[in-house]
């Protein structure tokens, strides 16, 4: 950006303070910010860009003194910084700048005089208006206003009196003036919204505000222990499913779940949900996934319609999953064991494709082959191994055994407990269970082993 010129930023909505690394392209000839809510003060670095010929900073919330070292810009013609919270006096230095030929300092704070070289004289008042401490050369009240300030000693022991019951007065309120200030800092600090941060791992046509917009109850399209899923229809007409975690996933801080976001980031399958990126604070933490339109396989199998599911279908979306699991199990490195395999996990885009979703659960294994033990265990009742519930040492043969409940859900239509009686489910079931107990919709279209 050596060669640039012209910079136009105005009109954003950006803030933070103005980056002193625009102040090192000494080509800039046009600098414009305006209308934003940038804060801080003007850097003095600004005297770097020695071809600058146009500033407007106005309509931000900048504080402090104009820098002195503004003077130097010795081709500068227009200066806009009305509309802040600038304050002190305009220096001499300034006044002498025979370069500007428009000035507007309208709407601050400034105080003292007005410089007095035939420079300034140019300007009318509505370059200096709205700012009641500002006063003209041939105003007397600025030099009855310094007297005060120095006034002599003759003067103070007259108004000793006084200025002892003023002094309890101001003290007693700036005592209370700093309890309030405390008090309302702390309340803000409260109800300040924290900043977000958005990741991406891919190019996105949508902005943070965009998918905040969407965590509304109305857009809620599932729950889990681990979060809270949201359909999200962003400006572009495309929509995103957005998993806000919750309990101890929540926070950018967590290493852990930095470390499986990094991993999961990494991952490319067809039979995989992909993860667009994320967007987190300090206390939530937000996963933006493509958009899967016909649901979860549980909700096909279990609405109104599961039914209907023919034999053909069923035995896509199983091949297709088994093929997600299989890249979990042996492309990805480390190791990546999902923990919770059931149909609600098992989404389905507009052309019926499954796809494995929902690593909310997911740990990594380092060493090929390894099993990790947990603290807790994991996983949704009915799908659960036995040898896990039991020692909770988890490995790929754990998911193994949930997707084989998985299989014996879409072959008999039935949930895997719930459906067969007391202390029965549907792996003990199927041990003794006849071959015309399966869906109508799959008799005689599968191998009679499946249900073996």
């Amino acid at each position: 950006m050596t060669g640039l010129q012209t910079l136009f930023l105005d009109a954003n909505r950006f803030f933070g303070e103005i980056p002193q690394e625009i102040f090192k392209i000494k080509s800039l000839s046009k600098l414009n910010i305006s209308n934003n809510n940038i804060t801080g003060e003007i850097p003095p670095s600004i005297s770097q860009c020695t071809s600058l010929n146009s500033i407007d900073f106005s309509r931000n919330s900048l504080t402090g003194e104009i820098p002195r070292r503004i003077s130097k810009l010795i081709n500068l013609n227009i200066l806009n910084l009305s509309r802040n919270q600038l304050s002190g006096e305009i220096s001499d230095e300034i006044g002498y700048m025979t370069s500007l030929t428009t000035l507007d300092l309208s709407d601050n704070d400034f105080s003292g005089r007005i410089p007095t070289s035939d420079q300034f004289l140019i300007f009318n008042q509505i370059s200096f208006a709205g700012n009641p401490k500002l006063c003209s050369s041939h105003q007397d009240n600025c030099t009855s206003l310094g007297n005060r300030a120095g006034a002599s000693g003759h003067n103070a022991k007259r108004f000793t009196a006084a200025k002892l019951i003023i002094t309890v007065i101001t003290l007693v309120s700036a005592l209370l003036l700093i309890i309030a200030v405390v008090y309302q800092m702390r309340k803000k600090r409260l109800q300040k919204p924290l900043a977000w941060k958005l990741t991406a791992f891919q190019r996105l046509n949508f902005k943070v505000e965009d998918v905040l917009a969407c965590l509304k109850d109305e857009n809620i399209i599932g729950k889990g222990g681990f979060g809270i899923v949201y359909r999200g229809s962003m400006p572009a007409g495309n929509d995103i499913a957005i998993k806000r975690l919750v309990g101890g996933s929540s926070g950018r801080n967590d290493h852990g779940f930095s470390a499986e976001i990094q991993t999961l980031s990494r991952i490319r399958h067809r039979n995989i949900v992909k993860l667009l990126g994320y967007i987190s604070n300090k206390e939530t933490n937000l996963l933006l996934y493509e958009y899967m339109p016909k649901g979860s396989l549980g909700e096909l199998l279990h609405g109104s319609n599961g039914d209907q599911l023919k034999w053909e279908t069923r035995y896509k979306i199983a091949v297709e999953a088994a093929k997600g699991l299989c890249y979990l199990h042996h492309d990805c490195s480390p190791v990546i064991i999902h923990r919770d395999v059931k149909p609600n996990n098992i989404l389905l885009d507009s052309n019926c494709e499954a796809h494995v979703a929902d690593f909310g659960l997911a740990k990594f294994l380092q060493v090929s082959g390894a099993s990790e033990s947990i603290s807790s265990l994991a996983g949704s009742f009915g799908y659960i191994a036995p040898e896990y519930a039991h020692t909770l040492k988890v490995g790929h043969k754990s998911d193994v055994y949930s997707f084989g409940v998985v299989l014996l859900e879409l072959i008999t239509g039935r949930k895997p407990v719930g459906d067969f009686g007391d202390e029965v489910n549907m792996v003990r079931w199927d041990e003794w269970v006849p071959t015309d107990e399966c869906n109508p919709h799959v008799q005689g279209s599968h191998d009679v082993r499946c249900g073996q």
